[in-house]
């Protein structure tokens, strides 16, 4: 006999600070066997874990995502990537675990059998348990229904003891609770502290970085561990009108030399720019800024010095992100976040390479106008106004394991509210991490250089005399959670990010 039985409202309160929150119309299905119960009325929220360590990991990942778009599920949220080593069977490659949220109308045993098709049309046999496998695809959470059937339990059985599916799967929730659908899942924890205490049980954040669990960043054919050191980003403006280099290096010549420079003085990546951000900047057109940035990009990717380097194209045009990364720059740096070109993020989604957000009101000409000035908190609206951004970019198919978040420092603030970003960079990760723990986990570029705010503090009206100011901004920003610093000195501000680096280390040791 089948069995569909509501439970009674269940009350879980959380600890450190949380109100408590009602989960209501938990759901039990049993089948016996040959039978099961399906749920088709309504849209149900659903999370996926995946989990691939045979071939291309990142692309097994992105067709597996577009396989479960076409089946029907509307992904609305990602978790961060893990490079994991295996549990179980251990004489086997690392693998790449992550979680996805969406939405869907198929039942659970429905699901499940779109899952399974999907694992088998991507080259998964029957082999080893736990063994190795192009993809793995497994229900965590099925809306607020718990699941008991031969082929199928819901929540997951072994959720509690793999620290690898319990991170990605707290990065697609944010720590204030959002839903009654969330609640029930963190009611499934029995703990009272829900998912969050389970997390603390296996070591939560403490396990990063280390006991085989990494979160990386695809770029290329490398996963980047941005935890191991803080990048250095060097600035090439081919512009005649930017604020602090205008015009110095318009010709090849000159930018292959300079790019030849950073590289020499540390360099992990070059952020080339065709187009002045400057306030009131003039706006070029997409072709104009092609035929600025192409001879340039061709001549630096044949430099034998950028081998091991990454290569950024800081445009917020759709057009030159595409033929920049055609061409093979590796990272798109978009000062508007998708806002000044509605194909920006559609654009982004299928070149599948890392995305700079950055948070800006309005566009260079208007960003500083007094009502793109206006904050009551200005460390609390960056931080909910870039979420915004992300979360449509994620909506648009960017997963959350490839954005890069940037305040916007000089970018419609003033001087007071450069300098709160600057000393509140963990309370834009805690704003954040009330929406999504994913994106309060996403590497954070800051770029202060030679900025108008620092020669107002320090009176010095020239940018080119502002980079005192700017090691100091920039060692602020790093000691307080920065992991990728933009430059246009980047020998001297090097030393300061080695610097603030080695204390971090120091303070970790100890803890």
């Amino acid at each position: 006999m089948n069995i569909f039985k509501q439970l009674a409202s269940t009350r879980c309160g959380f600890n450190g600070g949380m109100k408590s929150c009602r989960a209501t119309c938990v759901s039990l299905l049993h089948s016996s066997s040959g039978t099961s119960v399906e749920v088709h009325s309504q849209d149900q929220e659903v999370v996926i874990a995946l989990g691939s360590n045979v071939g291309n990991r990142v692309d097994n990942f992105n067709e597996a995502l577009q396989l479960m778009k076409k089946s029907g599920m509307h992904i609305t949220r990602h978790g961060c990537l893990y490079e994991t080593e295996p549990v179980y069977v251990t004489d086997q490659p690392l693998f790449l675990n992550s979680a996805v949220r969406g939405i869907t109308k198929l039942g659970p045993h429905e699901l499940l059998r779109v899952l399974k098709k999907i694992e088998k049309d991507m080259g998964r046999t029957d082999g080893i348990r736990y063994g190795p496998r192009p993809i793995d695809l497994d229900i965590l959470f099925y809306g607020k229904f718990r699941v008991n059937s031969e082929i199928l339990t819901i929540p997951h059985e072994r959720i509690w003891e793999r620290p690898f599916v319990i991170a990605p799967l707290m990065d697609v929730m944010g720590s204030s609770m959002e839903s009654d659908t969330v609640a029930s899942w963190h009611s499934f924890s029995k703990l009272s502290g829900g998912l969050f205490e389970s997390w603390e049980k296996l070591g939560g954040e403490s396990l990063i970085g280390k006991n085989g669990l990494k979160r990386v960043l695809p770029t290329g054919n490398v996963l980047w561990d941005w935890s191991l050191k803080t990048s250095m980003m060097g600035i090439l403006n081919l512009t005649p009108d930017s604020f602090s280099d205008g015009g110095k290096f318009q010709s090849v010549e000159a930018a292959v030399s300079q790019v030849r420079l950073m590289i020499l003085e540390g360099a992990d990546i070059i952020d080339i720019g065709a187009q002045s951000t400057r306030p009131m900047a003039s706006r070029l057109s997409a072709q104009e800024e092609l035929d600025r940035l192409i001879p340039v990009l061709d001549a630096v990717l044949k430099m034998p010095e950028v081998e091991g380097k990454l290569l950024s194209v800081d445009t917020f045009h759709s057009e030159v992100a595409s033929e920049a990364i055609g061409k093979g720059a590796h990272i798109v740096n978009d000062v508007s976040a998708g806002q000044l070109d509605p194909n920006m993020l559609d654009v982004v989604a299928g070149l599948k390479v890392p995305y700079v957000a950055m948070h800006m009101r309005g566009n260079p000409s208007t960003m500083q106008n007094s009502e793109n000035l206006q904050y009551d908190n200005v460390c609390e609206q960056v931080a909910s106004e870039l979420y915004l951004r992300v979360r449509d970019a994620e909506l648009s198919g960017i997963p959350a394991w490839r954005i890069i978040i940037d305040p916007g420092i000089g970018f419609s603030k003033n001087t007071e509210h450069n300098l709160d970003i600057l000393m509140g960079l963990p309370n834009i990760r805690t704003e954040l991490a009330g929406k999504s723990l994913a994106l309060s986990h996403a590497p954070m570029l800051i770029g202060p250089s030679r900025k108008r705010f620092l020669g107002d503090i320090c009176a010095r009206p020239a940018a080119a005399e502002r980079d005192p100011a700017t090691i100091a901004a920039v060692t602020a920003g790093v000691l307080g959670g920065a992991n990728i610093v933009r430059a246009h000195n980047v020998k001297d501000n090097l030393d300061a990010v080695k610097l603030c680096d080695a204390m971090v280390k120091r303070e970790r040791s100890q803890a």
